[in-house]
């Protein structure tokens, strides 16, 4: 009897662990900013949707890039290959040449399979066109 009771606790613990998860996606570097470099975080949220947090540094400012551009943007692609646009980084003190730091906040009902940050001309697009600066390869669990 005291084993089916410790183990009922266990598998609610285990269950409690598990609802509160945090996926840590690390970005690979690339060969169109090769310092660039970040994370993003990915949270389930009392709503049982996906809070992202992306955190990049050494990130030039877009305009110094070949050829230049006007923003970095944060796309998701979730199950079947849809894309997403999470946003624009935005950096600490308002211009990257001061910082070089970026950061970006998204709340998503899919979960991202992949993360990965493109440098465009028009930051109303739709879809990505612009160079790929940044993905992520793999999650890893905390």
């Amino acid at each position: 009897m005291k084993l089916n009771h410790f183990t009922v606790i266990l598998l609610l613990i285990t269950l409690l662990l598990s609802a509160c998860s945090t996926t840590r996606m690390n970005f690979v570097n690339s060969s169109i900013v090769p310092a660039a470099g970040g994370k993003a975080t990915v949270k389930k949220d009392k709503n049982k949707n996906f809070v992202i947090e992306v955190d990049i540094f050494n990130l030039a400012e877009p305009q110094k890039l070949t050829p230049s551009k006007g923003a970095y943007l944060v796309w998701m692609e979730s199950t079947g290959n849809s894309v997403k646009k999470l946003g624009q980084i935005v950096s600490a003190s308002g211009t990257f040449s001061k910082a070089l730091k970026g950061s970006l906040r998204a709340t998503t009902i899919a979960e991202p399979l992949r993360i990965f940050i493109t440098a465009e001309d028009d930051v109303t697009i739709q879809y990505p066109v612009g160079q790929t600066v940044l993905t992520t390869q793999s999650r890893n669990y905390e």
